[in-house]
């Protein structure tokens, strides 16, 4: 199938929409390649999204336990909790490397090229990462989604002041106050680990309630439950 193409398949992102789909393709036999720009496999939500989140979500439900005096009903008397954020964040990473290194094992395992960098059509077949065209006779698009940007506001994950929900995951101690933008299941999601550490969260959202598009029962009991722990909606 390959006679005129460097590939039968080739995938653009190693999401688990991409990565998922080329593993599938080699196993039918398939020559394929995934273009990755990032340094690890697994896209957003591996890397910086649904597996990290998790992670300080468990890690902050467990300090917020062990701090508050949660555990003391059932017997379990801790005093002088502390958080270490150094750590948890340390664990959260570990987390990650297991999981995209899993990735990397089955693209090797299945025959799957890695090609790094960021990939930029030139034709219908025809895809340029770096300096290197690569042809294929199927190109499969899995690129994800990015945040929306606002206007008048740069966003700098490095300077942790204003951050998109990557540098949420990443801010290097506890906000005194955290302003988060957007009341949907990410906003409220990482609002919700840096609450439970001890900051002051305010949700701002343009509609009348939280969660957009979910059904309006859960949209009303969300709210209630969110501003009963603590958040300013």
């Amino acid at each position: 199938m390959t006679d005129k193409f460097d590939y039968d398949l080739l995938v653009i992102g190693s999401g688990p929409g991409g990565y998922v789909a080329a593993i599938r393709a080699a196993q039918l036999g398939l020559k394929t390649a995934c273009v990755e720009s990032r340094e690890t496999l697994g896209g957003t939500c591996l890397n910086v999204g649904c597996i990290p989140s998790k992670a300080m979500l468990h890690a902050s439900e467990l300090y917020h336990e062990a701090h508050s005096g949660g555990l003391e009903k059932f017997g379990v008397k801790l005093t002088g909790a502390k958080l270490d954020l150094k750590q948890m964040l340390a664990e959260k990473l570990k987390a990650v490397e297991e999981l995209t290194g899993g990735i990397a094992f089955l693209f090797k395992k299945n025959k799957v090229d890695w090609i790094k960098g960021r990939g930029a059509f030139e034709s219908a077949n025809s895809v340029k990462v770096g300096d290197k065209s690569y042809t294929a006779k199927n190109v499969l698009i899995a690129t994800g989604s990015s945040v929306t940007p606002l206007p008048g506001i740069d966003v700098d994950n490095s300077k942790h002041v204003v951050v998109d929900s990557t540098g949420a995951l990443e801010l290097p101690k506890v906000p005194g106050h955290m302003v988060v933008i957007g009341g949907g299941v990410i906003g409220l999601e990482l609002g919700s680990v840096w609450l439970r550490l001890g900051a002051k969260v305010t949700v701002v959202e343009y509609l009348d309630k939280i969660l957009p598009g979910m059904d309006g029962d859960i949209r009303k009991d969300s709210a209630r439950i969110f501003k009963k722990q603590g958040f300013d909606i």
